[in-house]
C-alpha cells in the first residue's frame, strides 16, 4: 500500500478590523452626475473622481479678511508708519529637523522622489508565502508567546536617537548604573524622568570595562568626575591663554622647561582705540542678531616672570592653603609706608602682548571646555595643596574664555586709557574678602542641583 502524497500549504489568517470612529458630523453631499451605466466602469476609475472634484465649484463665502481678522490696535508704531513689529524677522530661528517636512512646497507633494522613510505609519507590503522551495516560513501568530518580544523590538526600532527624551533617558541610565540607590523609579513627570532600561550587558560592562577596539588593554584605575567648588573663582570660570610664540626667547632653543611660566602673571594693560571701535561695532551687530557669540573686548596684557628661578617652588607653596606664610618660602621682605613688614615675591616685566583671537562660553561654562586635574592622595603625598584632604577624583574646572595672545606690534599704539608701565611687580597672596567670597558662593549656588 503506497503512502498518500503530501503537499505543503501556507496558512493565511484573514483578520477583519473594526472601525470605531464615529460617523462624520456633516451629511454626505449629493451630486448630480450623468448616468451612463455601470458597463463602462467609469465610476470605479480614479480619473472619474478627480474630474468630478475639478468640476464642482467651492461653495465658500469668503469675507474681506478671509476668515482671519487682524486687529492692529495695540501693536506699537503701526499707525505711525513703523511696520517693523508686523514684519518677518530678519534672522528667523533655525527650523527643527522634525518640521522640515511641513515646509515642503506644493509641487514636491506626491512626487515619487519624496522619501517616506521618516513616516512610521508607512510600511512595505509583505506577503506570507515561501520565496524559495524548502524555505522555512517566518510567520508568527499574534497570539503566540512572542507577542511581548515583538512589541519590545518594535519599540526599539521606532525610537528616534535624536529625540531629546531618548537622549535624556540614556544619560540617566549611566547615572543609575553608577548610583543605583539614587535611581528614580516613579512615573514620568515634568520634574523627574525615568532612565532607560539597564540590560544585563550594561551591568557586565560596568563591572568589567573593556576598550571598544583593543581588548588587551586593562583598567588600572578609575576616578569619579566631580567639580572643585573650593577652587572656583569669583568670576565663575577661568580664562585660558595661549601664546602665539614662545614667551621666552631662550625657551625655543633650549630643551629644559622654564618653570617660571607656571607662576607667571598677566596684567591688564588697557585697550586700544581701534579695538574699542571694533568692539562697539560687534555689539551693535550682536543686538540685531543675538544668535552669535557674545562679543568680547580685546585687551593688551603685560607679561611678568619671577626674577629668581629658585623661588618658583615657594611661590607655588604660597598660593596654596597649606601653610602659605611658612618662613621656609624665602620671601623678599620690606617695610611699607606705615612701618609694617611686608613679604612678597618680585616679578619683572618681560613684554606686552595683544589679543589675536578669542572666544567665550559664558552662557554655559561647563558645556564647551573644562580643565581636568587627576588627584590621588596615595600618589600625590608630597603635593599637599590644602589643609583638608582631597578625595581621589578627577576634578574639572570651567573655562569661560579662550584667548590667543601675540607680542604687540612695534610702533606707537593709541590707547583708550594709557596705563603707566610697571617694570617690577611685587606679588603676594591673601584670603578672599567678604565681597569676593560672596560672589563665589553665588556662582556655587547657581550650579547647585538643589537650586536648578
Amino acid at each position: 500500500m503506497s503512502r498518500p502524497q503530501t503537499y505543503q500549504q501556507d496558512y493565511i489568517a484573514r483578520i477583519r478590523f473594526s472601525n470605531a470612529l464615529p460617523p462624520p458630523p456633516c451629511p454626505p453631499k449629493l451630486l448630480d452626475i450623468p448616468n451612463t451605466g455601470l458597463s463602462s466602469g467609469q465610476y470605479t476609475s480614479a480619473a472619474f473622481a478627480s474630474r468630478l472634484a475639478r468640476e464642482q465649484p467651492l461653495n465658500i463665502e469668503a469675507d474681506a479678511e478671509l476668515g482671519m481678522p487682524i486687529d492692529l490696535v495695540g501693536i506699537p508704531g503701526v499707525f505711525d508708519g513703523d511696520e517693523s513689529a508686523i514684519q518677518a524677522l530678519p534672522h528667523p530661528p533655525v527650523l527643527h529637523p522634525a518640521d522640515r517636512a511641513l515646509m515642503r512646497p506644493p509641487n514636491a507633494l506626491g512626487k515619487s522622489t519624496a522619501s517616506a522613510a521618516g513616516a512610521s505609519f508607512l510600511r512595505r507590503t509583505e506577503y506570507i508565502t515561501s520565496s524559495t522551495a524548502g524555505s522555512k516560513s517566518t510567520f508568527e501568530s499574534s497570539t503566540s508567546s512572542n507577542t511581548m518580544r515583538l512589541k519590545k523590538k518594535r519599540a526599539r526600532v521606532n525610537a528616534r536617537e535624536d529625540d531629546p527624551i531618548y537622549i535624556t533617558r540614556n544619560i540617566l541610565k549611566g547615572f543609575n548604573l553608577a548610583y543605583p540607590e539614587d535611581a528614580y523609579t516613579g512615573p514620568d513627570t515634568t520634574e523627574n524622568l525615568r532612565g532607560a532600561e539597564i540590560s544585563v550587558e550594561d551591568k557586565r560592562a560596568w563591572k568589567n570595562p573593556k576598550h571598544p577596539r583593543n581588548e588587551k588593554l586593562e583598567l588600572v584605575g578609575s576616578y569619579p568626575l566631580v567639580p572643585d567648588w573650593d577652587a572656583l573663582p569669583d568670576t565663575g570660570s577661568y580664562a585660558m591663554f595661549k601664546f602665539h610664540h614662545a614667551p621666552i626667547k631662550d625657551q625655543s632653543n633650549s630643551s629644559a622647561y622654564d618653570s617660571r611660566i607656571d607662576v607667571s602673571i598677566l596684567r591688564l594693560a588697557g585697550e586700544s582705540v581701534d579695538d574699542r571701535e571694533t568692539h562697539m561695532q560687534e555689539q551693535e551687530l550682536y543686538k540685531q542678531d543675538p544668535s552669535g557669540p557674545v562679543p568680547l573686548p580685546k585687551f593688551h596684557y603685560e607679561f611678568f616672570l619671577p626674577t629668581n628661578r629658585e623661588r618658583v617652588a615657594g611661590i607655588k607653596r604660597h598660593f596654596t592653603t597649606n601653610e602659605p606664610d611658612s618662613p621656609e618660602l624665602a620671601f623678599e621682605e620690606t617695610v611699607d609706608d606705615e612701618g609694617r613688614p611686608r613679604k612678597f615675591f618680585r616679578y619683572e616685566n618681560i613684554r606686552t602682548y595683544e589679543t589675536a583671537t578669542q572666544q567665550s562660553n559664558l552662557d554655559d561654562r561647563y558645556g564647551d571646555t573644562v580643565a581636568l586635574a587627576l588627584h590621588d592622595p596615595d600618589i600625590h603625598t608630597n603635593e599637599k595643596l590644602r589643609d583638608s584632604k582631597l578625595q581621589k577624583a578627577a576634578y574639572f574646572y570651567p573655562i569661560g574664555q579662550k584667548t590667543q595672545i601675540r607680542a604687540r606690534r612695534p610702533g606707537r599704539i593709541q590707547m583708550v586709557e594709557e596705563f603707566p608701565k610697571i617694570d617690577y611687580l611685587d606679588a603676594s597672596g591673601r584670603a578672599p574678602d567678604e565681597e569676593e567670597a560672596s560672589k563665589r558662593e553665588d556662582v556655587h549656588r547657581a550650579y547647585d542641583p538643589e537650586n536648578l
